[in-house]
């Protein structure tokens, strides 16, 4: 009999293929980005992520518990100002009163300890210019004074109720900074997750929509480059000497090779964030019926948890929940 060697013994049916999966994705590996915005009554749909919306402090907490009940691993919290409250220094970001630090508290009044409160520190919604950083007089991003400002937004959301930081911002010294003022609050056993390589990306555009952003130029001069590869690794490198409890690559899906040589490098956790340009291309084509939706949420995580992400940060969370369920 030829050939002596068949493979798709393994695959005859849906029973066998599930036996003998190498890679599992399961609904406590996902992690659900959500948007609070202030001044709204009613949800606001983001024109470029369908299904995805900036919520009331009412809608985000019903979200919430639904993604809790689905039994997602994790909710990462942003916060949308109106332009009338953002300046120069993100000070909005750090008040406690402020729209990010008031989801924070309320969700963990709700939720507890039943999931991983996630909280995006970072000042690129607070400020007027869109930046991730504060402004030197040339217009240039001072890392050094942005990391003051880092410090004081990490403790505020740990005041706040957040469990894990989350530092995107992609400056210098900014995980062993936080790691420092953190400690020095008594916040010891708050984690950060370190933004370790953060691609400059075509793909954040929906997100820009979602946040209300005001960014004035680019960011290439502090998120990397996709050219490269081996600067990834210093950056890892770099977060994890600094104390990073654990690391992301973002993007996801355009950068498989940098989630597969993070996982190989690092050994804390390694998230992968699924951004917006991601979930918007999938979803516009499924819309067109260029491609079965469902099947290709599947594939695509799956295919970001081969690379080696051990978690992945996805709007579609909830919703590829009971994919995953066994």
């Amino acid at each position: 009999m030829f050939p002596a060697d068949r493979p798709r013994r393994l695959r005859t049916t849906s029973a066998i293929r599930r036996l003998v999966a190498e890679t599992v994705v399961q609904p406590r590996h996902l992690v659900l980005p959500m948007f609070v915005a202030d001044g709204l009554d009613q949800p606001h749909p983001i024109s470029s992520m369908p299904g995805v919306q900036q919520h009331t402090m009412d809608t985000l907490r019903s979200a919430a518990e639904e993604a809790v009940r689905a039994g997602v691993g994790g909710l990462m919290i942003f916060g949308v100002l109106a332009d009338g409250d953002k300046d120069a220094c993100g000070a909005q970001g750090a008040d406690p009163d402020g729209i990010l630090n008031r989801a924070l508290r309320v969700l963990r009044e709700d939720l507890g300890d039943d999931t991983v409160l996630m909280a995006d520190t970072c000042l690129d919604e607070f400020t007027d210019h869109g930046h991730c950083g504060v402004l030197a007089d040339d217009g240039t991003i001072d890392n050094d004074a942005t990391l003051k400002h880092y410090g004081t937004l990490a403790v505020a959301q740990a005041e706040a109720g957040a469990h894990v930081v989350a530092p995107s911002g992609m400056m210098d010294g900014q995980v062993g900074y936080i790691r420092d003022v953190l400690d020095g609050a008594n916040f010891h056993d708050i984690s950060i997750l370190a933004y370790s390589a953060k691609y400059s990306s075509a793909l954040y555009g929906p997100f820009r929509e979602a946040v209300g952003s005001s960014l004035q130029g680019t960011r290439a001069s502090y998120q990397q480059d996709c050219s490269n590869a081996r600067e990834s690794s210093r950056e890892v490198a770099l977060d994890l000497a600094e104390g990073a409890d654990m690391v992301m690559v973002k993007p996801a899906m355009m950068y498989l090779d940098i989630i597969r040589q993070t996982s190989e490098q690092s050994d804390v956790p390694v998230a992968a964030y699924q951004v917006s340009g991601e979930y918007a291309m999938i979803s516009a084509a499924a819309q067109r019926g260029w491609v079965d939706l469902d099947r290709a949420i599947v594939e695509s995580l799956t295919s970001i948890k081969r690379a080696g992400a051990d978690i992945v940060l996805t709007y579609w969370a909830t919703y590829a929940a009971s994919m995953f369920r066994s």
